[in-house]
């Protein structure tokens, strides 16, 4: 590609830097080393949650997210998103009919500024199968080791019995969505959200399909395309624009607050934030989605992140991952020019 300033390609966003402990570092690329060996390495895509495809459009906050909180987002009429839809697995090709593409993915970027943003990171599952990073590194570490010709009981099989969260997202149910937009999806870490008056809650962002949510069977999900979910999205988003309803589920003194396996009772409120309306595309998709580096950590006035473990250590994944994409996108550029 001539012309291109390749310096601007591989620049570190500067809102997202490494955590300064040396072992949040150590345990995320531990993690990475553990994703390549479960799924493979394929160049330009992401570790996990490597099929995708992105999307753009607004939000509208309503008065109720002024109320919770100063972030900007929350304060203006309106700030374009860009938002990726994807699949589990690291696998970029998988298909959409697998039960390994389930839980799907959902991450919204709130685009505030050139080059100032701030994120949040979802799945559709309400649950997350460890608390912690070494925990998850356990869980992984064992999947590695349960091959089709490894005997019962696999070390996976042994880890889940003695870990009831990691069972619990196992055995979650994850049904096929008709359509990833008429998809619930959870953001399962809480963060604090503090308004003018000084005051912090604390919540967990859920993503409701405005259109409904809608499944259907395993036996019709085998039938479908391999691309069937993303060919969906293109089609129903030329009609009509795709819209999502953010919310936050507020916790109650008590709750636990640093800690992604602990549910809160579903009799907590619910406080209406604004609506996600997603109306194209985004141009360049393949291209887009190995540069954008999604940020679990808010950074961003009035709304901090709780003390959840995961959130560094997923922040550091991210950004880790984030940058051996935009490696490999360099490579491909400069071999194109």
């Amino acid at each position: 590609m001539a012309g291109t300033d390749h310096s601007l390609i591989c620049k570190v966003e500067t809102s997202m830097p490494l955590p300064q402990d040396e072992r949040i570092v150590a345990l995320a690329n531990d993690l990475l080393q553990q994703f390549d060996q479960l799924f493979g390495l394929h160049s330009g895509f992401r570790p996990a949650h490597a099929k995708g495809l992105l999307l753009t459009g607004t939000f509208k906050p309503t008065p109720a997210a002024k109320a919770l909180s100063t972030a900007p987002h929350f304060n203006r009429t309106s700030t374009p998103v860009t938002v990726r839809f994807s699949n589990s697995t690291g696998l970029p090709h998988i298909p959409d009919n697998s039960p390994n593409a389930n839980p799907r993915g959902f991450a919204v970027r709130f685009n505030l500024a050139e080059h100032v943003h701030t994120d949040i990171v979802s799945h559709s599952t309400d649950a997350f199968p460890a608390g912690d990073g070494k925990e998850f590194l356990e869980f992984l570490k064992a999947a590695v080791a349960s091959g089709p010709d490894v005997p019962s009981p696999k070390p996976v099989e042994t880890f889940l019995a003695s870990h009831p969260a990691a069972l619990a997202f196992v055995q979650a149910p994850k049904p096929f969505p008709s359509s990833l937009a008429r998809e619930t999806y959870y953001a399962v870490t809480a963060f604090a959200f503090t308004n003018a008056a000084g005051k912090t809650t604390f919540g967990r962002y859920r993503l409701l399909p405005e259109s409904g949510n809608d499944y259907i069977s395993a036996e019709r999900a085998a039938g479908i395309s391999d691309n069937y979910h993303y060919d969906e999205l293109a089609t129903r988003i030329a009609k009509d624009p795709i819209r999502f309803r953010l919310v936050a589920q507020i916790a109650a003194p008590g709750d636990t607050t640093d800690d992604a396996t602990a549910h809160w009772p579903e009799s907590r409120e619910l406080v209406e934030l604004g609506t996600i309306e997603l109306t194209a595309l985004a141009p360049d998709n393949a291209a887009e989605q190995k540069q954008i580096i999604f940020d679990p950590i808010p950074r961003v006035e009035g709304i901090e992140p709780s003390a959840d473990p995961l959130l560094e250590l997923r922040a550091a994944i991210y950004l880790l991952s984030g940058r051996r994409r935009r490696a490999a996108k360099l490579e491909e550029e400069i071999a194109a020019d």
